[in-house]
């Protein structure tokens, strides 16, 4: 089938796998997945070595799909999901699990660090906001919450780091990886004094830092025959998801905000030098030479829905399974009936804290303005307007820094709705499009790795790759009645920080630990 680059997307559920030709036709993909681990309460870990056989399976499957001949695959270049950390021993073997960005288990440390200990400084230098998902938050609480653990621990790494130790024998991490730890500072790309003395780690217990164009040779033996590959294969290093995903769908120019809606979210742009936001509120992450991302995560995304799925439409599930459809299509049906603004009915979707722009993991969820005349079908659409709205607060910050923005080009498994896209387009009154792209992130490493190989000149080459399937231009109306909601959305979570924090401290006061279980 000719020349290939495989981009690989290790994420939080599962790696995915898609094999393109240079020009970003899509030949075959995989996706492997993995269980989310939740020993203790407020834990989310994952199994490394589960996490590395999904790797090899999933390249092994692309590689096998496309019939390539060992030598025809030009790169296989790496996404990563942000925020692990792996303690590993003298011989690279894990102390831990892989303790993912939706770990909670440093909520404490990361109040101190942000209110005691110069937290806003920290950011500031790199580019990371103050909050539990970051290694800093995670390694200040496992220094003084777990010594012995961390007394034992040789390395800190992140999980892309260890899987290229396991094919390589080498410790690197790409600027992308390393811009998300809250460690590194992102003028001098070099690991940051201040916050090693605070996580109380040596740079030389950390990975060497490393352009996201870095390439290696020489894959290790025993895996060279299982992924059909040559040994001398480039394997490119690659970024982080998120900013990997706004190359995928082209959203590089100025004016251009990637936003994302998988189980989480993001909106994400792109600058030519690190920016940061003055109240802590963005992320500034690396991307390539000249070119950095800044953005918001948020928690609450497709999770939410999910959950409105499992816990309150087991009905909407056995109709949609007797029509031969997905339940999701079903709920948005339901949520058509009703009017934009649902009547007046708000969601905060805060089910599972949140980051961005609050970084407050007391956070919760609420329906506020329920009437005795709101139905199960107000509360289905204000579930979908609540993720909207929560991923719109994020726009004044990133506005305040990159200016201001005309276009979204949306992506996540949202963009299979064209009800919530035109949701979209009038809750944040522009245009949106959603590129054709198969898997951004995966199609954002690809293109990495071409560009890091010489094969295009410039990242810009995604230009010819990405093609739009859908258009939305606001429905003036609409648009209307959500400028009136918005305020009060956004008020309510001011308002309310300190009935938060109580509450929070409550249900951890009375929470049962769950069990370890799949996800």
């Amino acid at each position: 089938m000719g020349r290939i680059v495989i981009g690989v997307d290790i994420g939080t559920t599962s790696t995915k796998t898609v094999a393109f030709t240079p020009a970003g036709r899509v030949l075959a993909h995989d996706a492997t997945e993995y269980p989310l681990l939740q020993p203790e309460a407020a834990a989310a870990e994952q199994d490394p070595q589960q996490i590395f056989e999904a790797v090899l399976s999933a390249i092994a499957s692309c590689v096998k799909q496309t019939r390539a001949a060992p030598g025809d695959v030009l790169a296989v270049s790496f996404s990563a999901a942000m925020h692990s950390l792996i303690l590993v021993d003298d011989e690279g073997v894990p102390l831990t699990n892989s303790i993912t960005w939706a770990d909670h288990r440093a909520s404490a440390w990361a109040t101190r660090i942000r209110d005691e200990w110069d937290g806003l400084a920290i950011y500031r230098r790199t580019g990371t906001p103050i909050h539990p998902m970051s290694p800093l938050a995670k390694l200040v609480w496992l220094r003084h919450e777990r010594a012995e653990l961390f007394s034992r621990a040789a390395r800190f790494v992140g999980i892309k780091e260890y899987v290229f130790f396991r094919l390589f024998g080498q410790w690197q991490v790409d600027h992308s990886i390393a811009s998300a730890t809250g460690l590194f500072n992102i003028e001098r790309l070099d690991w940051d004094e201040g916050a090693l003395a605070l996580a109380g780690v040596r740079a030389g217990q950390l990975s060497q830092p490393v352009p996201t164009t870095w390439h290696v040779e020489g894959l290790a033996p025993d895996v060279v025959a299982r992924l059909g590959l040559s040994r001398d294969t480039p394997f490119v290093i690659g970024a982080n998801d998120g900013v990997l995903s706004n190359l995928g769908v082209n959203a590089m120019a100025p004016g251009e905000v990637a936003v994302t809606i998988g189980t989480s979210g993001a909106m994400r742009t792109v600058v030519d030098h690190p920016m940061t936001d003055p109240e802590g509120r963005t992320f500034c992450y690396a991307l390539a030479e000249g070119r950095w991302v800044v953005g918001g995560p948020v928690n609450n995304g497709g999770i939410i829905l999910r959950w409105v799925r499992d816990e309150f439409a087991s009905a909407e599930a056995e109709t949609a399974k007797r029509l031969g459809i997905d339940t999701y299509e079903v709920l948005t049906r339901i949520a058509e009936r009703v009017s934009a603004g649902s009547e007046g009915l708000v969601f905060h979707p805060f089910l599972t804290g949140e980051r961005a722009p609050y970084w407050n993991a007391d956070l919760r969820g609420s329906f506020f303005g329920l009437g005795i005349h709101h139905r199960k079908e107000h509360m289905i659409r204000a579930v979908l307007e609540g993720v909207i709205f929560n991923l719109h607060s994020i726009l004044p910050a990133v506005e305040s820094i990159a200016g201001r923005s005309a276009r979204i080009k949306a992506t996540g498994g949202f963009a299979r709705s064209g009800m919530w896209r035109q949701m979209m387009a009038d809750v944040f009154d522009r245009e949106v499009v959603v590129p054709e792209s198969f898997e951004s992130s995966c199609l954002g490493a690809a293109v990495l790795g071409l560009y890091a190989l010489g094969h295009v000149d410039s990242l810009d080459a995604v230009a010819g790759m990405v093609g739009a399937t859908h258009r939305h231009t606001p429905n003036t109306k609409n648009a209307a009645l959500y400028r009136q909601l918005l305020p009060v959305y956004l008020s309510l979570p001011r308002k309310l920080s300190e009935e938060y924090k109580l509450l929070a401290a409550f249900q951890q006061q009375t929470a049962v630990p769950p069990p370890a279980r799949r996800s």
